[in-house]
């Protein structure tokens, strides 16, 4: 059921981000991955690449992801290299082999660490197995730090389509008290940059709820992104990850959540759905806005949502290929040894049933506010709105959704807290499992 609004932000996952639960991924199911990319591919399904680069400047005090700080251009080159040598293996699998690329996604970490010679040098070498020239989308993730004129320059040189430019807050105190490695000058240098060299597509970032934020200044935020108008905006709600610094020092020293409580943040995401709307934006997700829906899409989210093929490579990187779920090994030394052998660094894996996949596809597709239920049929051949008639109802009376017989629709309670929503229809062993 939907979380207590007033609640604390206390430490554990909120975001979903797929089904069934990581927790339940295992080594013992590692030949269903292995079976998978060697099986005849569906040409009908898209196939998209996440490339994790994990090296960070700094490590933010809420980041859950595995990165690497202070690396040299030596462990750089290393990784690269492991890097490069799994794309190449996975190029030369059944299930792979041939297939053109719908999308590329540049996860971190901080790909924009890299120095603008690494980046041309990374594409020229995966390109010896894959190319990204043909594909709709190709997104990449920035500290703004790590930016020049240079490397942004390089950004489209290599293909880049969508630059990610994770801003977070305007605020120096606040940004330094979460541990983020950039400043506010930094912001706006680097956007001029960007906009001077020019993408189809560019997202900025927000997190509301960061350590120190007040009603002031997330209105001033606002505004400033506002006044920006990059063609996406993405406002996260913080959360505490068990593996986050800030959940490490409540548990060590016993102290209550420095975060804002679930209600406020809610309110302030609210508060700049309005503003934003009243600027033209649509709402695209429960976390992300866009100034022209007809042009402005997200590629990666809405094909992943579908379940597209996924290859996950890099360090602790997820995929899903051809119905089966997977991650790579989560630490750096065991990654680049198990690619130094010439083995793919799988870690970990699960298949889900049939059931499972419609559930996974259904929650993350709620996540944008509406769904109809005809795909769903046509793909599955279930009707949702029967299948899951009694969630739907309970929530529709407690007014986060309203449903008929073709389609359910979010309120804008229900957008706010989406992923509270989301575990009353995972089935009934999974709704109190640790989610990761």
């Amino acid at each position: 059921m939907a979380t207590d609004t007033t609640s604390a932000t206390e430490v554990g996952s909120y975001f979903i981000s797929n089904y069934p639960p990581f927790s339940l991924w295992s080594r013992d199911n590692l030949p269903e991955i292995v079976a998978a990319l060697d099986a005849e591919p569906d040409d009908r399904v898209p196939l998209g690449l996440y490339i994790h680069i994990p090296f960070c400047r700094k490590r933010c005090k809420f980041c859950y992801f595995r990165v690497y700080t202070d690396q040299n251009a030596k462990a750089i080159e290393n990784y690269v290299q492991a890097l490069v040598r799994e794309v190449e293996l996975l190029s030369t699998r059944r299930g792979v082999e041939g297939r053109k690329l719908r999308f590329v996604y540049f996860g971190g970490g901080t790909p924009s660490y890299l120095s603008a010679k690494q980046l041309r040098s990374l594409r020229d070498r995966l390109h010896q197995s894959v190319s990204w020239d043909d594909a709709e989308e190709v997104t990449f993730e920035c500290e703004p730090g790590t930016l020049s004129l240079e490397k942004v320059q390089t950004l489209k040189d290599i293909g880049v389509t969508r630059v990610s430019l994770g801003v977070e807050n305007f605020n120096d105190v606040i940004l330094e008290a979460n541990g983020r490695a950039h400043l506010s000058p930094e912001i706006l240098r680097a956007y001029d940059w960007i906009q001077q060299v020019g993408f189809p597509q560019v997202n900025v970032d927000l997190i509301a709820g960061m350590i120190g934020e007040t009603d002031e200044n997330w209105s001033q935020c606002v505004e400033r992104v506002r006044e920006m108008a990059p063609d996406n905006i993405t406002i996260y709600q913080m959360e505490l990850p068990f593996n986050t610094i800030i959940s490490k020092e409540m548990k060590q020293l016993g102290v209550s959540s420095p975060v804002a409580n679930w209600a406020t943040k809610r309110r302030w995401v609210n508060e700049a759905i309005d503003t934003l709307h009243a600027a033209g934006y649509h709402v695209s997700s429960g976390n992300e806005l866009v100034r022209n829906p007809a042009t402005d899409h997200f590629v990666y989210r809405d094909q992943v949502w579908r379940g597209c093929d996924l290859l996950g490579t890099g360090v602790a990187s997820f995929g899903h290929f051809q119905g089966v779920h997977y991650q790579n090994l989560d630490q750096l030394q065991d990654y680049t040894d198990a690619l130094e052998q010439g083995e793919l660094p799988l870690n970990r894996a699960l298949r889900p049933t049939a059931n499972q996949l419609l559930i996974r596809e259904m929650v993350l597709q709620l996540k944008e506010g509406h769904i109809s239920a005809e795909p769903f049929r046509q793909k599955f051949g279930v009707n949702i709105l029967e299948e899951f008639r009694g969630p739907l109802e309970r929530q529709q009376a407690a007014g986060y959704l309203t449903f008929n017989d073709r389609e359910v629709t979010l309120t804008r309670k229900g957008l706010l807290q989406v992923d509270s929503l989301l575990p009353e229809y995972f089935e009934e062993e999974h709704r109190e499992v640790r989610y990761t």
